[in-house]
């Protein structure tokens, strides 16, 4: 068997275990696998192979980790805009209990709020922060 059909069956390998284990990593190492068959169809020698193949694998993985790396971390799902589209919409919260929650109508429902904690609850448009379970964690707009 060619050089160049192990190295295609290894990179498929990887993205087939990429495929089941939802990581990006080994996909990044599959295209360094690529790259050495890649190599091994130009006519490099096994060794030159494996170096191409550890080369643009590692230099790939340690691309992507410095890119991740640079990005902001995302806020937890509870106060994720992305996950919930509750957050950063406004309610009208009329007076608050003793308890220190409120009920509100908001999307033609009654929702418990409660005050983001450091804020001083009063009466008032609030926008919504976070949600805990079925509460609306809310702070003063």
């Amino acid at each position: 068997m060619a050089n160049s059909t192990v190295w295609w069956l290894i990179a498929g390998a990887a993205i087939v275990l990429e495929l089941l284990s939802g990581t990006v990593y080994l996909l990044l190492l599959g295209v360094g696998f690529a790259a050495a068959a890649v190599a091994a169809h130009m006519g490099f020698s096994p060794t030159t192979q494996m170096v191409v193949a550890a080369i643009v694998g590692i230099g790939a993985v340690l691309a992507w980790y410095a890119v991740r790396r640079g990005r902001p971390a995302e806020a937890p799902s509870r106060a994720n805009r992305n996950v919930n589209l509750d957050i950063g919409e406004r309610v009208h919260v009329p007076r608050w209990a003793s308890d220190g929650t409120a009920a509100v109508r908001y999307r033609g429902a009654q929702w418990t709020v409660v005050p983001r904690p450091g804020t001083i609850p009063i009466a008032g448009e609030h926008q919504v922060v976070e949600m805990h379970g079925n509460r609306l964690v809310v702070e003063p707009v």
